[in-house]
């Protein structure tokens, strides 16, 4: 009905009932601005975001931290792992005390104290004071010199500990408590914007929200990445930092145009209060009132004998048919995390265009370097044309003849292309190995340290970050378009913190992997000979799991969607005839 609506929404004076149409009006009718200052707001966020991890490797690598080339692929799996993983105490904490936009405004303070750390950690004057003055390497024995074997368990090879590692922590993990709990707040509130105006509304501002993301990423990729690698540290540092304090003055000034709820209650409380009183109390009573046989969750009813309202207890039975879903993306983000992480550190070992090759560090051979984070542009490239085409053409086509698939379906199709792609990066990872092998390396400078590359351009990685692109452009936001749709209404930021959370699940498995194959008795990831190189190492045998991971999970979530799909269809169906009578 018309008027079944919540009261402090502000929606435009259109007359549903009217035979005679104009042409049809946009969905985003009445709230372009509010809208437009979330997507503004979120574009300069992600310059922020993407101007901290498209070169953390890279900064880590070179001087004068010389982390090894594990611990520096490790440290921005595990900030993004927490990022993601604080999603839903954001979600919770804007449901029970501040609301979704108050939420958000303390977050990006919060932020923005993170991103303080980084120009101070560049600049060699406040490094020394936060961090102290430079560890020197220790002496390795002879044996862990040895490329061709493993060294003798007696042996014990040193490791230098992560220069200024306490301090780089610290600044990253503000940074992802501010990170995390915008993420699980800004895009149900931009969301909550466009609700009224149907699901077709609320998918064109998913397409668009993830247009705007890319964006933000190009933007940073392209400028602030080519400063970082080829200027300064310092300078590539200081201009997220400014974005970000002005994505926040945005999003306070579009307080006026916003449609804003205050806190009323987290689903979280809620859900943790019934899961208490089933582990302490009896199974469930039988009711005359209920024809099928009660379920564990059903004991939590009043009328099973418990205390909550069924409405309550059948929202969170609804959370638990969607975490299996939930369950099956791990393996997706462990893969796709991979493009900020291993891809990066593969693309300092191939041959990049303009660098030096003649074993010098003169910082002024060379007008430009191809900044290695650039590729990552691809990925942000390819979804910034193929998502208009997408939305514009190929959906509206798709819907006219009902051949539009569900999201479990497009993200079923995310997953195999994601899987292509961690297999494209080991077929690229065998050959770099097989040339250093046969040819021997060549040396280039990039951040003031020379790397030892094999001789096969980096172009060769375009290919694996095309198929994370193509699969970002079905799993990742369908994935979003799932946790909000299928989520009851009260629950939407609960399940959407939920989302991410094991998002962040899956970046902590890259990082536990990598840490596990960096193990002496299978050492895939251990170079002793030179901190950082990975020509010693067996990245490809990484990759090559990731991808058979991510195929047998492929598999299981087949399997799950169509249950999922079956269960959702079976309950549209019974609501339908229970309203029909």
């Amino acid at each position: 009905m018309a008027n079944d609506k919540d009261a402090n929404e502000r929606t435009p004076l259109l007359d549903s009932g009217s035979s005679v149409r104009p042409p049809q009006p946009s969905v985003f009718q009445g709230r372009r601005l509010a809208c437009a200052a979330i997507l503004l707001a979120e574009s300069l966020e992600r310059i922020a975001f993407y101007g901290i991890t498209s070169n953390l490797v890279l900064f880590l690598n070179s001087s004068p931290f010389y982390w090894e080339g594990t611990q520096a692929s490790q440290a921005p799996l595990m900030f993004m792992g927490i990022t993601y993983l604080i999603s839903p105490f954001g979600g919770w904490l804007a449901d029970a005390y501040l609301g979704k936009f108050w939420t958000i405004a303390s977050s990006l303070i919060l932020y923005f104290l993170g991103m303080l750390f980084f120009p101070f950690i560049s600049n060699e004057d406040t490094r020394i004071g936060l961090c102290g003055e430079e560890a020197a390497f220790p002496v390795q024995p002879t044996e862990c010199m040895n490329t061709n074997s493993t060294p003798p368990s007696n042996v014990t090879c040193p490791i230098r500990a992560p220069y200024c590692g306490p301090v780089v922590y610290s600044g990253l993990f503000l940074i992802a408590l501010g990170v995390g709990t915008v993420k699980s707040n800004i895009t149900p509130f931009g969301a909550d914007q466009v609700k009224d105006k149907g699901p077709e509304a609320t998918r064109r501002f998913f397409n668009w929200f993830y247009w705007c993301v890319n964006l933000g990423a190009i933007l940073s990729l392209g400028g602030v990445a080519y400063i970082q690698q080829n200027f300064s540290f310092k300078l590539g540092y200081i201009i997220p930092t400014v974005c970000l304090g002005i994505s926040f003055i945005v999003f306070l000034l579009g307080r006026t145009v916003f449609i804003t709820k205050p806190a009323d209650g987290s689903a979280f409380t809620d859900m943790f209060k019934i899961l208490g009183f089933i582990c302490c109390f009896q199974k469930p009573k039988e009711s005359e009132l209920h024809r099928n046989k009660p379920t564990l969750l059903d004991s939590a009813k009043v009328t099973y004998g418990g205390k909550f309202p069924e409405e309550k207890v059948e929202e969170l039975k609804s959370l638990v048919k969607i975490l299996p879903v939930f369950l099956a993306l791990i393996p997706y983000w462990t893969v796709y995390f991979q493009m900020q992480t291993t891809y990066i550190l593969q693309s300092l070992h191939l041959k990049i265009p303009d660098t030096s090759s003649n074993g010098t560090a003169d910082s002024h051979q060379m007008t430009f370097r191809f900044p290695a984070a650039w590729l990552t542009m691809f990925d942000a490239v390819l979804i910034l044309m193929l998502i208009p085409l997408k939305d514009k053409v190929v959906d509206p086509i798709l819907k006219r003849r009902g051949l539009l698939p569900s999201s479990l379906k497009r993200i079923a199709v995310g997953m195999f292309f994601v899987m292509c792609s961690a297999v494209a990066a080991g077929i690229l990872e065998t050959r770099r190995l097989e040339i250093v092998k046969s040819e021997g390396p060549i040396e280039q400078v990039l951040g003031n340290v020379i790397y030892y590359a094999a001789d096969l351009a980096i172009w060769w990685q375009v290919p694996q970050y095309v198929l994370i692109g193509i699969s970002e452009i079905f799993a990742s936001i369908a994935g979003l378009e799932f946790a909000y749709s299928a989520a009851p209404r009260s629950m939407q930021s609960a399940i959407m913190g939920l989302f991410f959370f094991f998002s962040g699940i899956g970046s902590f498995v890259g990082s536990g992997l990598l840490a596990i194959v960096s193990l002496k008795g299978i050492g895939w990831m251990s170079s002793h000979k030179d901190f950082g190189n990975i020509n010693d190492c067996s990245l490809h045998y990484y990759f090559f799991l990731l991808a058979g991971i991510q195929g047998v999970t492929l598999l299981v979530f087949l399997i799950v969607s169509v249950k999922y799909d079956k269960q959702r269809s079976r309950a549209g169906s019974q609501r339908h005839r229970h309203v029909s009578s």
